[in-house]
């Protein structure tokens, strides 16, 4: 069964308290991953950008704010999402738009840099949206991936999954009003490639130069590739 109803059904569900529980469960460490993402970008001067599982709109905020003649285009599977995005940073200096990362409407090589935050977990076929992000990108554009990734079994391995297991869903349970959902998102990651193995997906997919940067503790992973 495709994940693509209940996912979108979710975070139409959580949108309005999803920045606030972002913020809680990272310690505000979110906003650093987000601007690690669009430096990794790099600049794009005039050219289009894509924000693909945009959220509210927080990476594509930075992008304009880097690269002020920017063309940022903000795609998300969740109207509530887009709605949030639309009220917070209004539509003259971004376009807004619903589409589907499995087939998005978009010429080939249209965008000098495509980034997206916690997307592949929620997607059926990681290699199949990132072959649909490297034929929107332009020869030479940056994807740039923020995500999950299972944490390594080390000492630290049974305060993580605490953390994961009991913490994060019992947060959003007093701050989004949605316990299953964040206990969906926990255990989504733990059952998320690896970032090794993400990367490899990377290069399947036909990106080179793939590299990517661990954060928190080794349970965020941004990965980065160039077409």
């Amino acid at each position: 069964m495709s994940k693509g109803p209940g996912v979108e059904k979710m975070f139409d569900a959580i949108a309005g308290r999803y920045d606030v529980m972002n913020r809680v469960m990272t310690f505000g460490q979110d906003r650093h991953w987000r601007e690690f993402v669009v430096d990794k970008a790099g600049p794009v001067g005039s050219g289009w950008v894509l924000d693909l599982a945009c959220g509210t709109g927080e990476i594509s905020a930075l992008f304009k704010r880097r690269n002020a003649s920017a063309r940022v285009v903000g795609s998300d599977f969740s109207g509530n999402m887009l709605h949030h995005a639309r009220q917070r940073l209004g539509s003259r200096d971004f376009y807004w738009q619903a589409c589907d990362a499995n087939d998005l409407p978009y010429r080939s090589g249209a965008f000098e840099a495509v980034s997206f935050g916690y997307l592949l977990r929620n997607v059926d076929d990681s290699l199949s949206v990132l072959k649909e992000v490297h034929r929107v990108l332009a020869e030479g554009g940056r994807a740039v991936c923020l995500d999950t990734t299972p944490p390594a079994k080390n000492l630290l391995y049974p305060c993580i999954r605490i953390y994961l297991a009991v913490v994060i869903p019992l947060l959003g349970r007093l701050i989004a009003r949605d316990q299953s959902a964040y206990a969906y998102l926990t255990g989504s990651t733990m059952d998320f490639h690896d970032a090794d193995n993400l990367a490899k997906i990377f290069r399947e997919a036909g990106f080179r130069t793939v590299a990517y940067k661990k954060f928190m503790l080794g349970t965020i992973a941004v990965h980065w590739g160039v077409k």
